[in-house]
């Protein structure tokens, strides 16, 4: 018999079917198996009796039919071609456009199908516009054929887009009326699959949760630097699929922007946000182009490559450990002096809206593994990724905040766009000023707010004294 506390009644209550039971023990038949967590998710749901144990045979079976694995693809490539039968599978697949010979090609590096082996049915790509390039996950129909010319190749002739849940924000925001803002924080954490019993504060997971704000605010851009183990690159790995996580090696303008020889956007344009994890093992092609690109970007949202002028909506998060004294603060007071090249310059700094001060949270330990009720991290990400496009709380932040008139307006704009990102993610049921209680805007959205922008402004005071260390005195009307 499980034991369930309070906040475990009241999550799956409010949220039954986008809610499911997480411990460590039902999630133990994942090891050694490369999925993300969006997927593991959907596979405890879908497996999951109704006494909340786990079929783990049948979710086994599901896996080893559906989901073939790292290890497995030259069976899997070998069926395929001696069968010459359609199989279905739930994978990821990368789609790049051929420009010589005018198709689209596609690869599955878990599987071992290159891109000179896979090619995507020209119709297909009518009815789903996301097939013209870039990461999808689907559930994929692939068949070994030959075409007029005698070239034999997988054929992708079916796709079904990954998306098991209809997303109704009105429904999301009518739940979260029914928490109290320290439940919702900790429904937060649990979604993220970590424990909230395990954090020493409300403020540390509050600083916790400010890992999903890039999820939420469109060119939102942020850094964390943190001792290793504290759970930032799985964060940011593993919880969306419209996250891209560059994990060290090297970055070229082609590959992030646009492509001139293949005439091709860049991955930023693909997806909501980028984490560069291991910042300071990223190395970029050529630091001053790729630094010029980033400003022109981190200011705009746009960017030229020769004569393609392209836009995007990203933001960026700078991912990166940093060396502690005994006290657990961090011994260079620049903290930014072991990043690329490209990242230490003031401007482009600048344009960075705030900094989480990472080494204020726990090493994951046993206590932090999830371990209760949670949203399911497909509905949870899908759910933050349509608020990203929910214009009226940055109108309610404008109404709500009073701004000096000689403020810096870079300043303001950082300060406007992170209270913004806070309001949807803890307070996303408001939708008037009557539905404020301006104490808790101030605590939980404006002070983290004017904190994560104060850190910025110090840094860049200490690296270039022509920028004043001052915050504009921004306020609750």
């Amino acid at each position: 018999m499980i034991n369930l506390s309070d906040l475990d009644h009241k999550i799956k209550n409010v949220f039954p079917q986008e809610s499911l039971f997480k411990t460590k023990e039902n999630y133990s038949v994942f090891e050694g198996k490369n999925l993300p967590s969006f997927i593991k998710d959907w596979l405890i749901k879908k497996f999951t009796n109704e006494d909340e144990t786990v079929d783990k045979e049948g979710l086994l079976n599901f896996i080893e039919k559906h989901l073939p694995q790292k290890g497995s693809e030259k069976k899997f490539k070998g069926s395929l071609m001696y069968d010459r039968e359609p199989v279905d599978i739930l994978s990821r697949a990368i789609i790049e456009p051929d420009i010589k010979w005018g198709i689209f090609r596609f690869s599955i590096p878990e599987l071992g199908i290159s891109f000179y082996e896979g090619k995507v049915l020209e119709y297909i790509i009518q009815k789903n516009p996301e097939l013209k390039g870039g990461e999808v996950w689907g559930i994929l129909t692939l068949r070994y054929t030959q075409d007029e010319h005698y070239e034999n190749f997988i054929l992708l002739e079916h796709y079904k887009p990954f998306k098991p849940y209809e997303i109704d924000l009105e429904y999301y925001k009518e739940g979260r009326k029914k928490f109290s803002i320290e439940e919702w924080i900790d429904l937060l954490i649990r979604s993220m699959e970590y424990n909230p019993e395990g954090f020493s504060s409300l403020e540390q997971k509050l600083l916790f949760v400010s890992r999903l704000l890039v999820f939420v605010e469109p060119r939102l851009n942020l850094i964390e630097l943190a001792p290793k183990g504290t759970g930032k690159s799985y964060i940011f790995n593993n919880l969306s699929k419209y996250g891209w996580c560059v994990s060290g090696g090297k970055v070229t303008r082609a590959k992030m922007f646009f492509d001139m020889q293949k005439n091709t956007p860049g991955f930023i344009t693909r997806y909501d946000f980028i984490a560069f994890d291991e910042v300071q093992t990223i190395e970029f092609s050529n630091d001053e182009e790729m630094s010029a690109a980033l400003k022109s970007y981190l200011e705009m949202g746009k960017f030229t490559v020769a004569n393609y002028y392209g836009q995007s909506n990203a933001g960026f998060i700078l991912l990166g450990n940093i060396r502690l004294d005994r006290d657990m603060t961090p011994i260079d007071k620049l903290y930014f002096s072991k990043l690329p090249n490209a990242f230490r310059e003031s401007a482009l700094f600048d344009r960075f809206h705030g900094f989480i001060e990472g080494w204020r949270l726990p090493r994951i330990r046993e206590d932090l593994k999830i371990k209760g009720y949670a949203l399911n991290v497909e509905y949870f990400t899908e759910i933050l990724h349509s608020l990203r496009e929910s214009s009226e709380y940055s109108i309610l932040v404008d109404d709500i905040l009073e701004i000096p008139t000689r403020a810096d307006t870079r300043d303001v704009h950082a300060i406007k766009k992170l209270t913004t990102a806070y309001l949807k993610l803890l307070f996303p049921h408001v939708k008037s000023l009557e539905d404020i209680d301006k104490e808790e805007i101030e605590i939980f959205c404006l002070n983290p707010a004017l904190k994560k922008r104060a850190i910025i402004k110090k840094q860049l005071h200490l690296m270039d004294p022509e920028f004043k260390e001052e915050l504009p005195d921004v306020r609750i009307r």
